[in-house]
């Protein structure tokens, strides 16, 4: 059975730092991509960033372009957000996904998703 655990949220200043991190177990993504979306109270689901796999390559929405870092560990198979200079908008539930056939945006592509952990940056 696919788990996706999310975990490294937390409080943290306006300026500061997090590094989330998806632990992905019961099956391989080797041939797949993997996200990280957000959702804050209210709001719909969003985008934040994602990387294949196989080859490492990113997309990132550009409301985060340059403060987020999106990667993967093969040794670990987890894939992290290094989160640099937040901002109190950066406040939401951030989700980990993945099974995607290509980079994506769109919540539908990624089958599988973790509980999500809760990041709130204070003005």
């Amino acid at each position: 059975q696919v788990q996706l655990v999310e975990s490294g949220g937390g409080l943290v200043q306006a300026g500061g730092s997090l590094r989330l991190s998806c632990a992905a177990s019961g099956r391989t993504f080797s041939t797949y991509g993997m996200g990280w979306f957000r959702q804050a109270p209210g709001k719909e689901r969003e985008f934040v960033a994602a990387i294949m796999w196989s080859v490492g390559s990113t997309y990132y929405a550009d409301s985060v372009k340059g403060r987020f870092t999106i990667s993967r560990d093969n040794t670990r198979t987890t894939v992290d957000l290094q989160m640099n200079n937040l901002k109190p908008e950066d406040t939401a539930v951030y989700y980990c996904a993945a099974g995607s056939r290509r980079l994506s945006a769109n919540p539908a592509s990624y089958d599988y998703w973790g509980q999500g952990t809760q990041v709130t940056v204070s003005s």
